[in-house]
């Protein structure tokens, strides 16, 4: 790795601070350890022989970082790089009391990562609203969702404070916060040229504002899990003592071992220094009160439409375990039950993501959703599926064709078992169905 020296006023804070320590300098001009988590709601590892993370249940460390780009099983949503600190989240959710069919929220969600992760540990359960202010990001949030294949999952793209009017509706909110990103200094070098002590104090404004807009939406009991990729105190343990002052709350004690306990026993670290990770903080924050019914009024009037699905949906999928919403001409699976929740959430949210979107309905029948190919509980086993080599699933997520034989109609395509996206089978050719915002765009040669 070349060396960029790291920000002067950084290096004298932290060599200062005997809690951090010069190892710490050190370790972030080590080489990164690579890592990811597999998608256990797609059957077993795609990738074996790995190194365990011991605080996440499917996480593990790679030899050396691959071409995630040229691998099929990736796009197919069987595995998320994601940075090995991040994963904390596993261990928090496992040390925490939650219903049986947790409502949780996202707010800070893109790309992904945790939201996926919190996807594999709900495992069809309750409900996850993803959430992303920043629009473009929020789209990859989609893609991110989408491919993991799951349809107890919705994505917004929102500002914390528009949560306002969803009142004691959650029953635990993650805010992985936007910080000043000390723990990326290791694996993006432009975020040394980025930070200033400025920076952090903004940061740490900022993170005040984003709890507070979102507090009253978390239920009497409910969980508040905030969480940094930052090391200094003045964003982490400093904001969590601060929002103790300001509500009524309180810390909750977590039992993770591998994790470091933050400075005054608040919270906890996960430092390079010590561990094979980026570097991460949490604490955990519990709503004092008893949970009580709050009926929300929604800010406008739902245009979704509960409907019962005609005989042709069971072609494309099951249709027992499921309810189905329509919004204007597409159709959705979403979760038993949840009907009412899905509306009162698109009400008051701008919802891009909703269940999984089975298709749009034409007067020829349905036009399947990749979402539908990607959801491995929902797509009927009816469906005729293509398996491709390596080199042919490459160039289909690209979104070129090629000779292939196949039955007449749509089809899904796969690689060694995972489903990767549609066709449309014409007899002599096929149409790539593939996303264009989701293609390949690197040479493959």
């Amino acid at each position: 790795m070349t060396e960029t020296n790291l920000p002067e006023a950084f290096v004298k804070r932290v060599s200062n601070d005997p809690f951090l320590g010069t190892a710490l300098l050190d370790a972030l001009n080590a080489e990164q350890p690579i890592s990811i988590r597999m998608n256990s709601l797609k059957g077993e590892p795609v990738l074996t022989n790995l190194e365990a993370i011991p605080w996440s249940k499917n996480g593990f460390y790679l030899a050396e970082r691959p071409s995630f780009t040229l691998d099929p099983h990736f796009h197919g949503g069987r595995y998320y790089p994601q940075e090995a600190g991040s994963q904390f989240i596993d261990s928090i959710l496992r040390n925490i009391e939650l219903p049986l069919h947790p409502i949780i929220l996202d707010l800070c969600a893109a790309p992904g990562g945790k939201s996926t992760l919190i996807a594999d540990y709900l495992n069809g359960r309750g409900l996850l609203i993803a959430n992303e202010v920043i629009q473009a990001r929020s789209k990859i949030l989609k893609e991110n969702l989408t491919k993991w294949g799951t349809k107890n999952t919705l994505v917004s793209n929102n500002d914390p404070s528009d949560f306002e009017a969803l009142k004691n509706l959650f029953d635990c909110i993650l805010i992985d916060a936007p910080c000043s990103g000390e723990g990326m200094f290791r694996k993006d070098l432009g975020a040394r040229n980025e930070w200033s002590e400025e920076s952090v104090n903004m940061c740490a404004a900022r993170q005040k504002r984003i709890v507070m807009d979102v507090w009253d939406s978390l239920k009497p009991g409910g969980f508040l899990i905030y969480s940094t990729c930052t090391f200094n105190e003045q964003e982490n343990e400093e904001n969590a003592s601060w929002i103790l002052q300001q509500v009524d709350a309180q810390i909750v004690s977590l039992q993770i071992p591998s994790a470091k306990k933050g400075r005054n026993g608040i919270g906890h670290y996960a430092l390079p220094s010590e561990l094979k990770t980026e570097g991460f903080f949490f604490v955990v924050i519990q709503k004092n009160g008893e949970e009580r019914i709050q009926k929300n009024k929604s800010k406008k009037k739902s245009t979704l439409t509960r409907i019962k699905p005609e005989s042709w949906v069971s072609e494309w999928t099951s249709i027992t375990d499921s309810e189905f919403i329509q919004w204007n001409n597409y159709l959705f699976a979403i979760p038993v039950g949840q009907s009412e929740l899905f509306e009162q959430l698109h009400s008051n949210l701008r919802i891009i993501k909703m269940g999984t979107e089975l298709g749009e309905i034409s007067r020829k029948g349905l036009i399947p959703h990749e979402a539908l190919a990607l959801d491995h509980s929902l797509l009927s086993s009816e469906i005729p599926d293509i398996s491709l080599t390596k080199d042919q699933a490459l160039h289909y997520l690209k979104g070129e064709t090629f000779h292939l034989e196949g039955t007449q109609g749509f089809n899904t395509v796969s690689f060694e078992g995972t489903k990767l996206g549609w066709i449309k089978h014409l007899g002599n050719r096929f149409n790539n169905l593939y996303p264009k915002e989701w293609r390949i765009r690197m040479r493959i040669d």
